[in-house]
């Protein structure tokens, strides 16, 4: 079934009103007419089955799944170069990401723009809707590594920085002994981390990973950390649930 994102306000009194972008989605793209059903989702956690009636729908129940991670993973992502990391955010909300914190690192060459930040909330949007999410991932805009550095709460979270040189043990060490209901994990740009980031970030509470014996480009390391933390999570579920 079609799903939308659709904003919160625009839920009123069982009616969702439709803005001229979604009505032409709708009704030009997936070619839906009045009394057609779909997915609304107000990108927070609920989903609704609605029902398309001129340039508004009609809210029939409350759709409930489950799909989302049990505990928030965010991730901090130094910016690669190009559009790198418009593929990133798309590959990531599919694989369950809650939050994603662009940063400047002292490697990092992209010098983004607010377009480039609305760019992203876009994508987001599409690839929640596309993989049956309930939420749509938060992306803030970016902030400098060391500033970001600063709030880092060691009490909410782990923390895992990703430096593929460094003499340490895999992320797969530390995922099944977590016990805190929030993950963070930051990925490098191309040349990843300097020495001096690293350090900083263990200061303040990161503990230093690697995802496997080669180096991975900045795009492929967020995934897979991702993945990663992913595939420990929903397995632990499924050994819960059988």
């Amino acid at each position: 079934m079609y799903r939308l994102v659709v904003e919160s306000i625009q839920n009123l009194n069982q009616r969702i009103s439709l803005n001229p972008e979604q009505q032409h989605y709708l009704r030009r793209v997936l070619r839906l007419n009045d009394g057609a059903h779909f997915v609304a989702m107000n990108g927070q956690g609920q989903s609704y089955l609605a029902q398309l009636t001129e340039n508004s729908a009609y809210i029939l129940e409350i759709f409930k799944e489950l799909t989302e991670l049990p505990i928030a993973v965010t991730l901090i992502i130094a910016l690669p170069k190009g559009n790198g990391f418009n593929e990133i955010v798309r590959c990531c909300t599919e694989l369950g990401v809650t939050t994603l914190i662009p940063t400047i690192s002292q490697r990092t060459l992209l010098k983004p723009s607010s377009h480039k930040l609305e760019r992203w909330r876009k994508i987001a949007t599409e690839a929640a809707e596309q993989s049956e999410r309930q939420i749509v991932p938060t992306i803030i805009e970016p902030i400098p590594f060391e500033k970001l550095l600063i709030s880092v709460d060691k009490t909410a979270a782990d923390h895992y920085i990703c430096a593929p040189r460094r003499k340490t043990k895999h992320l797969l060490t530390y995922l099944p002994n977590s016990s805190r209901k929030s993950i963070v994990i930051a990925t490098g740009c191309e040349g990843g981390w300097t020495q001096e980031e690293v350090e900083k970030a263990i200061i303040s509470g990161f503990q230093p990973v690697t995802l496997g014996r080669r180096i991975l480009r900045a795009i492929t390391a967020p995934i897979v950390a991702l993945s990663l933390v992913t595939s420990v999570i929903e397995r632990e579920l499924m050994t819960i649930e059988t």
